[in-house]
């Protein structure tokens, strides 16, 4: 199954604007917004991920009937496995780094 997950902007990449820090539920990646040029989003927008690409901007109420839904169909597990795979190569930023805008 395909899955699509919203995440919270936190931080965005001052040297690559193509990259985003989210939060999904506690769990911190870096995705890329590359698919969001002619809107980007900003720290505090909510984004659908999959498979490490913010695929559209939605709104907080969205956000949280999306998680409903993995939650109601048993798919927050895959789900979160999914978000825990993107950026293994990289570490973790730091949002308060000078490299990251909040």
């Amino acid at each position: 199954m395909c899955l699509a997950i919203p995440g919270k902007i936190i931080a965005l990449d001052s040297l690559n604007a193509s990259q985003a820090l989210v939060d999904v539920v506690g769990v911190r990646r870096k995705v890329d917004l590359g698919l969001l040029q002619d809107a980007p989003p900003v720290p505090g927008d909510w984004v659908l991920i999959h498979v490490g690409f913010a695929m559209s901007k939605i709104s907080e109420a969205d956000a949280a009937d999306q998680m409903r839904t993995l939650n109601m169909l048993g798919e927050v597990d895959a789900a979160m496995e999914e978000v825990r795979g993107y950026g293994l190569d990289y570490d973790i930023p730091d949002p308060s780094s000078r490299r990251w805008k909040q």
